[in-house]
């Protein structure tokens, strides 16, 4: 596949770019706002694409046939910013890969989007614009999946984790190197597709987890 990574630039986009070219399994375009990125997205593998979010971006997905949308405004940005990326970003992306006949879509969203209120009231702003865009790709009519990860950290991946429609109560981590492996894996598992799930540290192998969805 040719695959768009929207967010390539985070800490989680820099690991999924890097999986997906270490696949050898698909062409890989790493969509950044900061062209000082250029380099380390083409070291690990990537096309990299200038773009940015709150802009007309539609011809960043160009000649692609799946995108995985993992781009964040980041816990120290305002409300505003927000609305902007995450939510408003994400449905404009949905529209563009609805306009350019994309094959599959990825959603990075977050545990808790759709029990916000159980949710510390500091991470409500950050589920709404999640559970906007969650709902907004889930009528598209696109061939989705939509992954929700708990807490992440930048531990090692162990390769295994635990799945579930939704963890009650909410809570538990995850390496970002084991997300980046859920959602490229996704790509490609049919089992996957049309569905939403919550994913934390575990004791399944991944690729064994997604075939029990």
């Amino acid at each position: 596949m040719n695959v768009l990574v929207i967010g390539a630039g985070g800490l989680t986009g820099k690991k999924i770019v890097k999986q997906l070219a270490e696949s050898n399994q698909h062409l890989v375009r790493a969509m950044i706002r900061k062209a000082e990125q250029t380099d380390e997205m083409e070291r690990l593998g990537a096309k990299a694409i200038l773009a940015d979010l709150e802009q007309d971006f539609s011809f960043a997905l160009n000649d692609v046939n799946a995108v995985i949308f993992a781009a964040g405004s980041g816990s120290s940005t305002g409300h505003d910013k927000t609305i902007a990326v995450d939510q408003e970003g994400a449905k404009k992306t949905v529209d563009f890969a609805k306009e350019k006949g994309i094959e599959r879509f990825i959603m990075l969203s977050s545990m808790g989007a759709d029990t916000i209120e159980e949710a510390p009231a500091s991470l409500v702003p950050y589920l709404e614009a999640k559970k906007a865009a969650d709902e907004y790709l889930i009528k598209s009519g696109l061939n989705f999946t939509i992954v929700r990860p708990g807490g992440l950290t930048d531990d090692p991946g162990t390769g295994m984790i635990e799945l579930a429609t939704r963890f009650s109560p909410m809570g538990g981590t995850i390496p970002r190197e084991d997300v980046a492996h859920v959602l490229v894996e996704s790509l490609t598992m049919k089992e996957t597709e049309g569905k939403v799930f919550e994913i934390i540290s575990g004791y399944t192998p991944i690729n064994k987890a997604l075939t029990r969805i």
